[in-house]
């Protein structure tokens, strides 16, 4: 059976230096997954309150900006950390992620959730209101409903890798 240039890469990267050191370190992995979990809280945190209040069923006394410019950029300062977090993991265990079908499922998804993060901070500052608005409402309830949705999506997929 042929191996693919991904397995290849998987069984180079499994022999180098830092990933035998993360393989031999026992405190390494566990560490480091609590600060992506961590990271991971942070995110899925900071996006339920601002597709809550999106959706305008909380802090609804709050302009949407406001709530957004707090909570936004938690999500954003999170995101490097949780590569950085996750590329550490990788290299650990590349063949376990990078071979996975659930893990390029997760990545697929953390860029839709990004994608959309932008599009809609974006609109935002172009018209602060604009989903606070009876035409805009039916708009941001569907964004934050996708938004919710893939960040749950990104939960379930990042545990099922250790699964599948």
């Amino acid at each position: 059976m042929a191996v693919s240039a991904v397995g290849r890469f998987c069984q180079w990267l499994e022999q180098t230096e830092p990933s035998q050191l993360i393989q031999s370190a026992g405190w390494v992995v566990p560490s480091v997954q609590t600060v992506h979990i961590l990271a991971i809280s942070a995110v899925a945190g900071s996006a339920l309150i601002l597709n809550l209040r999106l959706m305008g069923l909380i802090c609804t006394s709050q302009p949407l900006q406001g709530v957004s410019k707090r909570f936004a950029p938690v999500i954003w300062w999170s995101l490097p950390v949780l590569l950085a977090t996750g590329t550490i993991l990788t290299i650990g265990e590349p063949a376990r992620e990078l071979l996975n079908p659930v893990f390029r499922i997760k990545m697929v998804l953390i860029l839709t959730a990004m994608a959309l993060l932008a599009f809609f901070q974006t609109r935002l500052s172009r018209d602060p209101r604009r989903y606070d608005r009876a035409a805009g409402r039916g708009a941001a309830f569907s964004i934050a409903l996708s938004s919710l949705l893939l960040w749950t999506g990104i939960i379930f997929a990042g545990r099922l890798i250790a699964y599948v």
